[in-house]
């Protein structure tokens, strides 16, 4: 283990193991399918948007000139709606033309007015213009968008208004990264399936639940594998088995310094651990490195620690593998509503709940911070940034970051 970085910051295991990222390739999925996956080429428009001027709104076009003067009264000479194919006449001097949103502006008009800023004569072939016209009411062809330009680019999450955006440019299915699949392995003895029978010293497993809605959280495929016992054939057995099916393992409990300790064992002496040990609290224990070619990360066993690592560790991994796409986790600057523990060496990553309803927001302790508690975690707001040293009482303003 001498050669191995030991005990390392945040942000060095965060830069350790993205040297070594995920390999996504393209699929192409519908609009339908692609709300939340991650953009894996650029995508530039396939048409002009607009395709050619058009009315943004109901009402008259005419020429701007005829307008100057109002009340002006204009001959109307044709309706046109959008969609319509039938040839357009061009207007001239003291003519108008019905027009409805989205229309295509006939040729020589160069101004709009609203409808409810006209009067249009019994018979229908006269319109009074009460104002002058408004040539911003035009919209212009290609100002939004030049065919050929880049709209979204690659690491691009997709929201609904940009597959909307997709959609207007002319893309039926859309370029994505594949979605990874991620092995998720939960170790020991003494954990039991939810709802079997607990034995003495028994406890039910859930990190692999946990984790699993986490690995779907960030848009790709949680595989849960059995617990498996503290044994390091079995453990072999099931990384080999993990590592062929899957792009990325992650494993809960067996990473400390104890004698059953098996992935730090078996990662050590069969294994490439690239780090070991992280200053952050909760979570220090974690591993990061390679099985069989298949990156794997260790994180510890206790829910609540395994919870944080993913979310400091696992996360913005995932993001490099995608170029920075996927769920991007928010921060804010809390002030501490209670005395808070802060830590002289490790990043304390304080689980809180924040009250956004005053003037500040207010950071509290959702209760024991245990490693173990996972009821603190499922009822916490955010995670407190305490940087090493940093002071931590009531008042005191830290960094927050939202779950």
């Amino acid at each position: 283990m001498s050669e191995v970085p030991y005990f390392v910051d945040l942000q060095t295991a965060t830069d350790i193991a993205c040297a070594t990222p995920l390999h996504l390739n393209t699929e192409f999925v519908s609009l339908d399918a692609a709300h939340g996956r991650v953009v894996s080429e650029d995508i530039a428009s396939n048409v002009n948007d607009p395709p050619f001027d058009n009315s943004a709104m109901d009402g008259f076009a005419f020429l701007q000139s005829d307008s100057l003067e109002p009340p002006t009264t204009l001959s109307i000479i044709q309706t046109l709606q959008a969609g319509d194919h039938q040839t357009t006449q061009p207007l001239g001097r003291h003519q108008a033309t019905r027009i409805m949103t989205g229309a295509p502006m006939p040729p020589g008009a160069d101004s709009i007015l609203p409808i409810e800023l006209c009067q249009v004569s019994e018979d229908g072939t006269e319109v009074t213009l009460l104002e002058q016209g408004r040539p911003h009411f035009i919209r212009k062809k290609g100002e939004n968008l030049v065919a050929g330009d880049v709209a979204i680019t690659q690491g691009t999450t997709l929201t609904p208004a940009k597959i909307g955006l997709c959609a207007t440019m002319g893309w039926p299915q859309v370029p994505v990264f594949q979605q990874a699949k991620i092995a998720i392995i939960s170790t020991g003895d003494e954990l039991k399936f939810p709802g079997e029978e607990l034995k003495p010293h028994e406890i039910y497993e859930s990190n692999s639940f946990g984790l699993a809605g986490l690995v779907e959280w960030m848009g790709h495929k949680a595989v849960r594998y059995p617990a498996v016992a503290d044994s390091m054939d079995a453990l072999r057995k099931l990384l080999d088995q993990a590592s062929a099916e899957c792009d990325l393992v992650l494993t809960s409990g067996g990473v400390s310094m104890g004698d059953w300790d098996f992935v730090r064992k078996i990662m050590e002496e069969e294994g490439d651990i690239h780090f070991w040990r992280v200053k952050i609290r909760p979570g220090s224990p974690p591993l990061f490195g390679l099985w069989k070619n298949t990156p794997l990360f260790g994180l510890p066993g206790n829910p609540a620690s395994s919870h944080v690592v993913f979310r400091m560790l696992v996360t913005p991994y995932l993001r490099a593998s995608m170029l920075g796409g996927g769920p991007r986790p928010m921060r804010l600057q809390v002030q501490l509503a209670e005395n808070l523990r802060g830590d002289a060496k490790c990043l304390a990553l304080r689980r809180i709940t924040i009250d956004t309803s005053g003037k500040h927001p207010l950071a509290y302790s959702t209760g024991s911070q245990g490693s173990g508690n996972l009821n603190s975690m499922a009822t916490a707001d955010g995670l407190t940034l305490l940087h090493p040293g940093q002071p931590s009482n009531k008042g005191d303003w830290c960094e927050a970051i939202l779950l």
